[in-house]
Order: structure tokens, then sequence, then C-alpha cells
């Protein structure tokens, strides 16, 4: 009988440590950044990377580029919680762990659906999976009305580029194919197992829309360069687009519903 009491102590110690509330946060993805600015926690956040934008007029401290984090300056700020994406090394998240701190992985979602699953797993970490839980339900209104919208309409071929040297594309598998399905759409990549791909792929497949995400001078080279094939439909119909990356490769469920929104209004009926 003591036995039992014992384990069930234990249990419940685990349970209540796995839902503990963190009020000392520092984000190495401006994913996970943004996400608790949407979640109004950003008070919690006493760490960033030099590519966490949302955070910049708040004078975070930055403890990390877009691929390695100052471990020792992490340390120093004395976290309750460190939150990294599937990009930060292994080696850094033991060497973090074995100072006492706890490390919450996100791997990057494949699908919008994931993306409102981490959401909720993050507003459980910081205290407000309410919050959390009305916008994941909130943004699936917002997808699930635009897709209805689209469902029987003609699917257009669509080309998304989000790399210039190489070329590289969405494919399936990835939360930005989604993109793609909700608008009811033919994704030209859609039997490719990698991402990188010729000028002469995206000819011979001819998309009726080209989306390039943002990448500074170079976003707009690449629109001028696609705008020369004029045997494209896409060249010739006047359906090459510029998205922000700052939106779009963000996966949130507000940002996912922003680039439906923005590509919903782009495409035509």
């Amino acid at each position: 009988m003591q036995k039992k009491i014992i384990f069930t102590l234990i249990i419940l110690c685990a349970s209540l440590l796995s839902f503990a509330q963190h009020s000392r946060i520092v984000s190495l993805a401006p994913s996970l950044t943004q996400s608790i600015y949407f979640l109004d926690a950003q008070d919690k956040i006493i760490g960033v990377t030099s590519y966490c934008t949302i955070a910049k007029d708040d004078k975070k401290e930055i403890i990390a580029s877009a691929v390695k984090a100052n471990l020792e300056k992490v340390v120093s700020l004395r976290p309750d919680l460190v939150l990294v994406s599937g990009f930060t090394s292994p080696e850094d998240i033991a060497t973090l762990r074995k100072f006492g701190i706890a490390v919450e992985v996100f791997q990057s979602p494949k699908s919008f659906d994931e993306i409102c699953k981490q959401f909720i797993r993050l507003g459980t970490l910081i205290g407000d999976k309410e919050k959390a839980e009305n916008i994941v339900k909130e943004s699936r209104e917002k997808v699930e009305a635009i897709a209805a919208k689209r469902k029987h309409g003609k699917a257009p071929k669509m080309f998304f580029q989000i790399g210039a040297n190489p070329l590289f594309t969405v494919i399936p598998n990835t939360f930005m194919a989604d993109y793609i399905k909700y608008l009811s759409a033919e994704n030209i990549a859609k039997n490719l197992k990698r991402g990188t791909v010729g000028r002469e792929f995206v000819i011979a497949n001819n998309p009726d829309y080209i989306f390039i995400v943002t990448m500074g001078i170079v976003g707009k080279e690449e629109e001028t360069v696609w705008k020369k094939y004029t045997n494209l439909a896409a060249a010739r119909k006047k359906q090459i687009f510029i998205i922000e990356s700052d939106i779009a490769c963000q996966p949130t469920p507000i940002t996912f519903v922003q680039t439906m929104e923005i590509l919903d209004k782009l495409i035509k009926p």
C-alpha cells in the first residue's frame, strides 16, 4: 500500500512538473518567439536570436544567430525554459540540460495541423493553454472557410519558390505545401522528394501561378527573370507574385492564415 502511494505521488509530481508555467524563457527560433508574442506572453522572454525580428524593439538579450547559440550567455541568463527548433544541435541541447535547464524541442511542422498542435503545446508550457486553443480554433475556421470556397473550382498549377541559387521549391510533407492544398491548387512539385529544381522543370510544368518568397533584391531579380519567359502561363497572365517570408515561412496558426488570405486574394476565382 505504501509503495502504491509513493508511486502515485511520483506520477503526480512528474505531471505537475510537465505542466509547470515557465516565466524566464529563451527562444532560439523566430517562429517560437513570434508565437509567444501572439500569446501576449513576451514579458516572459529574456533571450532571443538575432533573427527574431518581432522582438527587436523590446531590447531582449541577443543570445544566438540563426545557426549557433552562445551557450555561456544562455546559462548566465538563468532561464527556466529554452525553446529550440530541430535545427539546434543535439550537443547544444545536451549541454543546456546538463546545467539543469529545461529544453523543449519543436521540430519543423509538416502540416497546418502540426502547427496548431505545437502552438497549443507552447501555450501549455507558458501557462495559457486556453488562449492558444482559442487562437487555433479561430485559425482553423478561417482556413476551412477559404478551403470550402475553393473546393469546387478548377485547380490552377502553382510553383512556390523559396530559394534562388539553386532554385528551391515547396514539396509535399511540409507545412507550406498545405497552402497549396487548402487552395485546391496543384503543386507542380507534388511528386518530388527534394526541393531543388531547374528552370527547365518549371517551364516544362508550365504553372499558372508563380509565388516567390522574398529574398531581398534576389526576389525581385527572380520575378524579372520569370517574366521574360513569355511562353509561361504565369508570365503571360501576369500571375507572378512576391510573398513576404516573415509571414509565409513562419509556422504559426496566425501567419498561416495571413498567408492563406493573401494567396486567396491573388488567385483568381
